[in-house]
């Protein structure tokens, strides 16, 4: 019977190996991304049967490389590496083709049946962020598309990406770590229904939202 191939993509190299030698046991490791292009250049290459891959990565997010895959290669399913519950990214990444969610802490049984599990076709999620990530994702996103609510800080995230910076260099500016800045953008996204970053700056210079 054929393994199942893997694509990990992770720009921490100690935990990509870690995963390689986890993984390799029971999959096909065709290779490591160390960023978001190298994984969709490598998926577009292999074509593998699951890419895990971490959500925030340099050259190109994790979540819009998600996105382009599954548009692309819609038999390759993707399994996010998270360390924090932070819904609103994860509800993005779920939007954008995720197929499952996994700590990076989780245990050598948990990883190989979460691959297994999205393998499948099916959905998988670590136990302590499904409860409160299906619960976002039962809300109609017509309900979430909403200016008004967006926080002063949501507000100037989208203000400093539209102004040409970079995500780093956005967080810096505000003074937050590069991650607490994501999960303002991706909150905002959520609310605003948009799906990449270009459609939220799109939409913010259009409707004068910044």
């Amino acid at each position: 019977m054929k393994r199942i191939s893997v694509l990990l993509a992770d720009d921490h190299l100690l935990v990509a190996e870690s995963l390689r030698r986890v993984l390799q046991k029971d999959f096909d490791i065709i290779g490591i991304a160390h960023d978001g292009k190298m994984m969709l250049d490598l998926a577009r290459q292999h074509k593998p049967n699951v890419v895990v891959a971490d959500i925030s990565m340099p050259e190109l997010d994790g979540i819009e490389a998600a996105r382009i895959i599954r548009k692309e290669l819609r038999l390759t399913k993707i399994l996010f590496l998270t360390m924090h519950a932070d819904v609103p990214i994860l509800e993005n990444a779920f939007r954008a083709g995720a197929s499952g969610f996994i700590s990076k802490t989780a245990t050598f049984d948990e990883f190989v049946r979460a691959v297994y599990t999205v393998a499948r076709g099916e959905t998988y999620i670590a136990p302590r962020l499904a409860g409160d990530l299906i619960e976002v994702l039962t809300i109609p996103e017509a309900e979430n598309r909403s200016e008004a609510t967006l926080t002063t800080k949501q507000r100037q995230v989208v203000k400093l990406l539209a102004e040409g910076k970079t995500m780093k260099e956005a967080a810096g500016t505000m003074g937050i770590s590069t991650r607490t800045a994501e999960s303002h953008k991706y909150e905002v996204m959520r609310r605003l229904g948009v799906k990449t970053t270009a459609e939220l700056i799109r939409y913010a210079l259009r409707t004068n939202l910044v």
